[in-house]
């Protein structure tokens, strides 16, 4: 069984979740969903619509699901004439065959995997697309490497294409994609991007503002960033796809 615990610990940051965290690249989302036109799209743990955006923008139909009644509320006051359905990925409120393409953004790793594939292979038509996507830091840069020593942020691309190399026997095999882009924030958004995270927001007080005093610190004094008004924040967007069989 996972531990939703974190997962469910967002909503407290709903707000600054979807002010600061990044948007998934427009190359990224269209590679997600492999061609598809005008098609019908389920975002699993959709928290507060950053990816029901991205698929909405490209002029699919997208049906957000999400467990956590706070990010739905910011999902649904931030994304014009789209409500979210209440459930996860364990158990999602749609009929059979209802999508032609299921998306998650930033929460496959959340996911009881047996039970959600099962699931995610029910609601996909026959041929449908499944396709996890997520946002990781270019650790590769330096400071960018040092900010995840210091807020533990245990993702990274080698992780994810370690992890997950099969969505079950309902699923071809998985194909892999990459893209970079970044975002441009100041030194305090950093930080506040920083709050939005599980461990941080799950953390004690005291380990709070520990973790509050190295960002500070690694601002101040990394020669990459000494006197800098805003950074450029790389990220590179790993998308894995496969189809239903």
């Amino acid at each position: 069984m996972v531990d939703h615990t974190p997962a469910l610990s967002f909503g407290a940051a709903a707000s600054d979740y979807d002010r600061f965290r990044p948007r998934y690249p427009e190359a990224a989302v269209r590679w997600a969903l492999d061609g598809l036109r005008d098609a019908r799209v389920v975002d699993l743990g959709a928290g507060t619509g950053i990816l029901t955006r991205g698929v909405l923008a490209l002029a699919h139909q997208v049906t957000p699901v999400e467990p956590d009644p706070e990010m739905r509320a910011q999902l649904d006051a931030a994304t014009p004439d789209t409500t979210a359905l209440a459930g996860g990925a364990e158990s999602v409120p749609l009929p059979d065959g209802f999508a032609d393409a299921v998306v998650v953004g930033q929460a496959y790793h959340w996911f009881d995997r047996e039970r959600a594939h099962a699931e995610i292979a029910r609601i996909l038509r026959p041929g449908g697309t499944f396709a996890p996507i997520w946002n990781l830091r270019d650790d590769r840069v330096g400071w960018v490497a040092e900010l995840g020593r210091i807020a533990h942020l245990g993702d990274s691309p080698g992780n994810v294409v370690d992890k997950y190399t099969d969505f079950g026997s309902a699923f071809g095999p998985i194909e892999l994609g990459e893209f970079a882009h970044h975002t441009v924030l100041t030194p305090d958004e950093v930080v506040a991007m920083m709050h939005t995270r599980s461990y941080w927001i799950t953390a004690s007080a005291e380990r709070r503002e520990t973790i509050d005093v190295r960002l500070r610190e690694l601002f101040a004094t990394h020669p990459d960033l000494v006197g800098r008004a805003a950074v450029e924040l790389p990220y590179r967007t790993l998308v894995l796809r496969a189809r239903r069989r």
